[in-house]
């Protein structure tokens, strides 16, 4: 039972609520969700800031989820043609960002018109050119997760993303706020070099305004900033996320 279920068996009765409270549970969560640290580092975090108490640690220390799919919400107003008697026409145009990470420090994009509930099915643990899903790898520092993600072709192009993980309540994790997100070009030999498997270690430490192909700029996006929510498997089908324009054209992250 991964700690989400737990925490909604502790809810059936009092023995339930005392068999969760064993260590050994929250252990093996919090060593799987921070596997990137290290054990030697987990231990030393769980001693110096949580009392040792690694069911602390975990509804206290941000961690990304991997039970679901972030989604960003985006809409913007597109002028129409004018036609017939409609002389002003517009269009509420909405798109998606997704993201879904896995423990390992790989993550997967994808940039879509499609709901979640369709998506999901093609968001599973590799990149798909056919569906437009993306490969990345991503590091996290306290509350701040660096991202990047190489898309090839002609002009090898790679998206820098920065985000700020919070929740909406202790735990959950369930929200992060887009600090920027920055296309820029790679030369040939990083696209297909030994690091295109990391790209993220390509482009530490590179500046917003930096490239290293010069018919690529780079090129700090403004728009398409919504939060990202998270959303669980479980509740793909039913999410408000997948309501049509006409009946949600706005949506509050929270």
């Amino acid at each position: 039972m991964n700690p989400y279920d737990l925490g909604r068996a502790s809810c059936v009765c009092r023995k339930w609520r005392y068999t969760i409270r064993n260590p050994v549970y929250w252990r093996n969560a919090c060593l799987k969700a921070w596997q990137l640290s290290g054990v030697v580092d987990n231990y030393k975090i769980l001693h110096s800031k949580y009392d040792s108490s690694w069911r602390k640690m975990w509804l206290l220390r941000p961690r990304l989820r991997t039970d679901g799919l972030y989604v960003s919400r985006n809409t913007y107003i597109r002028v129409g043609v004018a036609e017939w008697k409609t002389t002003n026409p517009v269009h509420v145009v909405c798109y998606f960002r997704y993201l879904r990470f896995f423990p390992s420090g790989r993550f997967l994009y994808k940039n879509s018109s499609q709901k979640v509930k369709d998506v999901v099915k093609c968001m599973n643990f590799r990149s798909s050119k056919a569906d437009c899903v993306f490969s990345g790898h991503y590091t996290l520092s306290d509350d701040k997760v660096e991202a990047a993600v190489l898309y090839p072709g002609m002009r090898p192009t790679v998206l820098r993303i920065r985000l700020r993980l919070r929740g909406t309540t202790a735990g959950a994790n369930n929200r992060m706020d887009l600090i920027s997100l920055v296309t820029s070009g790679v030369n040939d030999s990083e696209a297909s070099g030994p690091e295109e498997d990391n790209i993220l270690g390509v482009v530490e430490g590179w500046q917003d305004d930096e490239t290293h192909n010069p018919d690529v700029p780079a090129v700090s996006h403004k728009r398409g900033m919504t939060p990202f929510v998270f959303v669980p498997f479980d509740e793909v089908e039913t999410s408000v996320l997948n309501l049509p324009v006409d009946k949600m054209d706005y949506f509050v992250p929270g």
